[in-house]
């Protein structure tokens, strides 16, 4: 996949300041410092797009890009940090989780888990929450620049072994580093491969009995809300 275009649709405080759901909608989220903004410059190929701050926290909104007028990205606010009052940083954490658990053309989250940590109970915490609401994700392990392969092995197989009793396979994962690019064309095709299988169902004519705008599910997607159909 090739960006061609990367447009700031808006920063939404809640669920219900979203743009409306016609767009395939794919959301990043990740510990506090974990390299979100960096990651996200780097997969849409341009240096400002998201707003790296050397302060924790930093991103307190919902921000939505709109992608190749194809598809959204969405930065989700880490979930270890706000700035702000405890009121608000409540009010923040309580918008990701509606979002995350009510958005229905949300097609796949991008969990980022820092490489150079050994498991954090928080990623823990925030895996098991997402597999209890069925929510459909992948792991990307960050900043393999910054530590020894070594290093990047042996944690991804501890944060693998520690959650490996919730599935009956792990979940898909991927390294990256947005200092090299390592990582980037690998992310954008599973974001690919969930447009085309949208485009597929999308043109696929209904069978008879088949009530109309009903959709299937979409393949290889880890987890999947039960019975939710979507707007396209």
């Amino acid at each position: 996949m090739n960006i061609s275009s990367a447009i700031f649709d808006r920063s939404a405080p809640d669920l219900d300041s979203c743009p409306d759901e016609s767009l395939p909608e794919f959301a990043f989220i990740g510990r506090s410092n974990v390299g979100k903004s960096s990651l996200l410059n780097m997969l849409a190929g341009e240096e400002g797009m998201a707003r790296v701050s050397p302060k924790p926290g930093f991103t307190r909104m919902i921000n939505i890009f709109t992608m190749n007028e194809r598809w959204r990205l969405v930065d989700l606010p880490g979930y270890g940090f706000a700035h702000g009052t405890r009121k608000n940083s409540a009010r923040f954490n309580q918008a990701v989780a509606d979002y995350l658990e009510h958005r229905t053309n949300l097609c796949l989250v991008f969990v980022l888990i820092d490489s150079g940590l050994a498991p954090q109970e928080i990623d823990l915490e925030f895996v098991e929450w997402l597999v209890r609401q069925s929510v459909p994700f992948v792991l990307v392990y960050t900043k393999i620049d910054k530590v020894s392969a070594a290093t990047v092995q042996t944690n991804v197989a501890t944060f693998t072994a520690r959650i490996s009793a919730w599935f009956e396979q792990p979940p898909t994962a991927f390294t990256s580093s947005a200092e090299t690019g390592h990582g980037r064309q690998e992310l954008l095709g599973v974001i690919e491969e969930q447009m085309t299988a949208i485009h597929a169902e999308s043109s696929r004519a209904p069978v008879p009995g088949e009530t109309q705008g009903t959709r299937t599910r979409l393949p290889k997607s880890p987890k999947r809300r039960p019975d939710l159909n979507r707007p396209w």
